[in-house]
């Protein structure tokens, strides 16, 4: 149960146009937003935030949403991957790539490039952060400073964003739920605290 509970969208009559870009971007509007809205400049900060970081830049959206459910995996953020999982397979990840995430380096689903991502992604991700200049000098065969920027950028709102749900205990929506219940589950995710 959510420690702090969601505001609903008919009480959020001064926030409707950001949620209702959210819900079009998304299919929905995530609770972890409807409990930001107690705070109204903090939700449209996040969202601010968000937009960029998520849409497709110079990386993938595909790429960026893998980043992000390794780096929440990292954190242990339930929440996190449940909806990442859920935002990779709509960018076009299939089930069988999203499922071996959690062994990305020996997984031939995966190329040099995405490994060298999401290895920053993995030990980015937990704290204290494991991150070493190997990783950079990795990175750099794949990847320019302008991409690489992306990669942190994905790796830094997910960490504001773990922290947020665990904190939170935020209550999980029915369409992440469901497709980490039917994808994640043999590899040993579960609700946690988010129901």
């Amino acid at each position: 149960m959510a420690r702090v509970e969601p505001l609903e969208r008919p009480d959020l009559s001064e926030l409707k146009p950001l949620l209702d870009a959210v819900e079009h971007s998304v299919g929905f509007v995530p609770n972890s937003m409807l409990t930001m809205a107690r705070w109204p400049v903090l939700v449209r900060g996040f969202a601010a935030l968000a937009k960029p970081i998520l849409e497709p830049g110079r990386l993938s959206r595909e790429l960026k949403q893998l980043v992000a459910l390794v780096s929440s995996a990292a954190a242990g953020c339930r929440y996190c991957q449940a909806h990442t999982s859920h935002s990779a397979a709509q960018a076009g990840s299939a089930a069988e790539k999203i499922q071996a995430v959690w062994e990305f380096e020996p997984s031939p689903l995966f190329s040099p490039r995405e490994k060298a991502a999401l290895r920053l992604a993995k030990d980015a991700g937990v704290t204290p952060n494991q991150v070493e200049e190997e990783h950079f000098k990795e990175l750099r065969r794949y990847f320019d400073d302008d991409e690489i920027v992306e990669i942190v950028a994905v790796i830094s709102l997910f960490g504001f964003l773990n922290r947020w749900n665990d904190t939170l205990a935020t209550s999980l929506e029915n369409g992440p739920r469901s497709y980490a219940e039917d994808t994640l589950a043999s590899a040993g995710w579960s609700v946690g605290k988010h129901r």
